[in-house]
């Protein structure tokens, strides 16, 4: 069952909401995040309604602090389950929009994307099985953009200010 617990203040303190599915606005349940129970299923969080702005990918877990989800401020907005997390990963990134130049087919973690592709930009990618985080930076940091299956024609429609991606990984327990 999933299940998302969203607290006001750090350390599971202060008013908090439990939430079972999608929901496009947080806002009227509360205020500020500072601390995080995802109680079952894989979530993705967001710092704007809509499902807009800054991504978060939570697993199972707690989360007593914003910085343990990577998060930049104790915003949250919009929050979704992750449908196809599945059993096996397996995903094609391309150097330009549109599927076109060189391709890469991946089915694992990369902490280091350049060690493996010979530039830091995707500009296009095709998700065939699984979900997916592309990180800004190596070592799974920075801005996070969940990538489920699918078509992805641009790295604006995962969500990218840019095609730039320094590290992948599968979205699966840990």
């Amino acid at each position: 069952m999933e299940k998302i617990v969203f607290y006001e203040d750090r350390n599971f303190q202060g008013r908090f909401y439990e939430c079972e599915n999608d929901s496009s606005d947080l806002h009227t349940y509360f205020s500020r995040c500072n601390s995080i129970r995802v109680e079952g299923g894989f979530w993705v969080i967001y710092e704007r309604p809509n499902y807009m702005g800054y991504q978060y990918v939570l697993s199972r877990g707690e989360y007593p602090d914003y910085q343990y989800w990577l998060g930049i401020n104790d915003t949250i907005r919009s929050c979704r389950i992750i449908r196809n997390v599945g059993n096996s990963w397996r995903m094609k990134v391309w150097e330009r929009p549109n599927f076109e130049g060189q391709s890469m087919e991946v089915a694992d973690n990369m902490p280091a994307f350049q060690e493996r592709w010979h530039s830091r930009d995707v500009h296009s990618c095709k998700v065939f099985e699984g979900a997916w985080v592309f990180y800004e930076h190596p070592n799974y940091r920075g801005r996070q953009y969940l990538l489920e299956r699918g078509e992805y024609r641009r790295y604006s429609e995962w969500g990218g200010m840019q095609p730039g991606v320094g590290s992948i990984r599968r979205v699966k327990d840990h």
